[in-house]
């Protein structure tokens, strides 16, 4: 009856260590779906080419790439887990090559917490570069997302921007950006729109997506679109395929001329600030993947 007995708490004691260990991972599979998804992992899964997690080191995991060259990053606790910390700081990478080809759009998503300021009301306006598909000896790359302090002093608002300098098929360079507008200016007329984004000093999810079809460019805070729409259309609404200048490189946190030391520009300055989740995409995210990406991430999830 004893060794029954000992028996019987030996399975009550297994199980109960399963259902603990069960309770403990996050499974997020046993939550309600958000935008039909489990987790952001699964939003255009097929179409992620890279993705940072940004959890204690600037690995690249889909690739398994890391940085060649890394300059005043550390890690915080960021969005989701961790994130990489920069101090007028970045992360430079060799090519990763998923990245060198393209179905003709792509999308950048990540988590951003931008403090690079004025620092004097007469000095001049530096870039926060988060994001950089690179061009060999140029200072914007292939695709770039950055904020720009504007001419202000302080981070309350910070201007989104989105950068394209792509390959014409006769090797010539065409280019353009999408940009948000923090008020509306004296010469804006009402094919403009703006959407002061403040999100100076704190956690922004933010998308930049170039439509090939459509030759368009957009910009996204927080699952809600802030680029101007009069300059969203960079090619008469006629297609224009996204084409790299090769050899293009990824580096977080500054553009190519910083990364490479050869920058003379007082506005072009690395990154202060932190980036979390950054994931590229060859696609153009529809807005209900990009609402789904934002709501999901900021769940954890």
């Amino acid at each position: 009856m004893k060794t029954n007995k000992i028996f019987i708490s030996a399975i009550a004691l297994t199980f109960g260590l399963a259902a603990l260990n069960s309770c403990s991972d996050d499974d997020s599979s046993s939550l309600p779906p958000i935008g039909g998804y489990n987790n952001a992992n699964e939003v255009a899964a097929t179409s992620l080419k890279a993705y940072w997690p940004l959890n204690g080191n600037g690995k690249e995991s889909i690739s398994n790439t890391s940085p060649s060259s890394t300059v005043a990053t550390t890690y915080v606790a960021g969005i989701k887990g961790e994130a990489a910390s920069f101090n007028s700081g970045y992360m430079a990478y060799p090519a990763i090559t998923a990245l060198n080809t393209t179905s003709g759009s792509a999308s950048i998503s990540c988590w951003a917490k931008v403090t690079n300021t004025k620092l004097v009301a007469g000095g001049p306006s530096n870039i926060s570069p988060i994001f950089s598909l690179t061009r060999t000896g140029e200072t914007f790359g292939n695709l770039n997302l950055l904020a720009e302090t504007h001419g202000l002093t302080t981070s309350d608002s910070i201007q989104m921007k989105g950068v394209f300098r792509i390959k014409n098929t006769d090797g010539s360079e065409f280019g353009g950006d999408a940009v948000n507008m923090i008020k509306q200016e004296s010469w804006m007329d009402n094919t403009h729109t703006w959407a002061a984004n403040k999100i100076g000093g704190k956690w922004a999810h933010v998308v930049y997506i170039f439509d090939g079809p459509t030759g368009t460019n957009k910009l996204y805070v927080n699952g809600v679109k802030i680029s101007n729409s009069a300059w969203e259309v960079r090619n008469g609404g006629a297609a224009k395929p996204l084409n790299h200048f090769l050899p293009t490189r990824p580096v977080i946190g500054a553009l190519e001329t910083v990364a490479n030391g050869t920058n003379t520009d007082a506005w072009n300055a690395a990154l202060k600030g932190q980036v979390d989740e950054l994931r590229v995409y060859d696609k153009a995210l529809t807005p209900s993947e990009i609402g789904a990406l934002y709501e999901l991430e900021l769940a954890g999830r």
